[in-house]
């Protein structure tokens, strides 16, 4: 792959961010900032402390939100567009969007719902203040170890595929993917900051809402990216792409 695919792939990946930043705003919006006042009310009533708002509520849950998300987007995008070059060809026989396809699965899965299930998201008033450095930390850890783990696989199911078959060689990846991960959950430290009166039914609306965001953000750039992808490493001839023969010049 030439460094012009490169730099094509890269931008479309930015674009297909940027789009998926956009679906997955719209979902943030509906879904995520209603249990996120919610949550700041449930703090506002259990608080005698009353700190004064550097930035209004209201600006938070637009104009900062819409920032966050599609600069986030964008630079998600990009990223995923540069693995996408290193792993197309690496991974199987896969078409173009199919590969896009699977490394979004792939990396929704490893970056966000392995760490998601062992830390999951917390909406304002739940955790303590003082452990949010070691809470961060212990977060940031376990996509780090879930992401190498998810390339170890990768890694041993192609060696592993010549002699066991590409069925049984993933199934033995996943497997031994997954044992490692049950361990690291196992050891890491649990985190339990939750308050004692505060509303389940909020706390898992908030982390569904979360888990929403995240599968339209990864779920809309496989789709769209892998798109643009077979466009651009597979273009169609003017004639095929109209659905009628060029005809002949005389």
């Amino acid at each position: 792959m030439n460094s012009a695919t490169v730099r094509n792939l890269l931008v479309r990946g930015m674009i297909a961010g940027l789009v998926a930043g956009v679906l997955a705003l719209v979902v943030a919006y509906l879904l995520g900032e209603p249990n996120v006042d919610k949550a700041i009310g449930f703090e506002e009533a259990h608080s005698h402390e009353h700190e004064m708002e550097v930035v209004s509520r209201s600006l938070q849950s637009t104009a900062g939100l819409a920032t966050g998300v599609l600069v986030y987007g964008v630079a998600f995008g990009g990223i995923a567009a540069l693995a996408y070059c290193f792993a197309l060809g690496r991974v199987g026989r896969f078409s173009p969007r199919a590969t896009a396809l699977l490394l979004s699965g792939c990396a929704l899965l490893a970056v966000y719902v392995v760490p998601f299930l062992k830390y999951p998201a917390n909406p304002p008033s739940v955790g303590d203040p003082d452990t949010i450095g070691k809470r961060t930390t212990l977060y940031f850890l376990m996509v780090v170890l879930s992401v190498l783990l998810a390339v170890a696989a990768t890694l041993l199911g192609k060696r592993l595929a010549p002699g066991l078959g590409t069925w049984w060689a993933t199934v033995v990846a996943v497997a031994a993917f997954a044992v490692v991960i049950g361990l690291a959950y196992a050891f890491l430290p649990v985190v339990n900051e939750v308050p004692e009166h505060f509303p389940a039914a909020l706390l898992w609306r908030f982390r569904l809402s979360a888990l929403a965001i995240q599968a339209v953000l990864w779920g809309g750039f496989g789709l769209l990216f892998g798109e643009l992808a077979e466009r651009q490493l597979n273009p169609k001839p003017a004639g095929a792409a109209s659905g009628r023969a060029v005809p002949a010049a005389h």
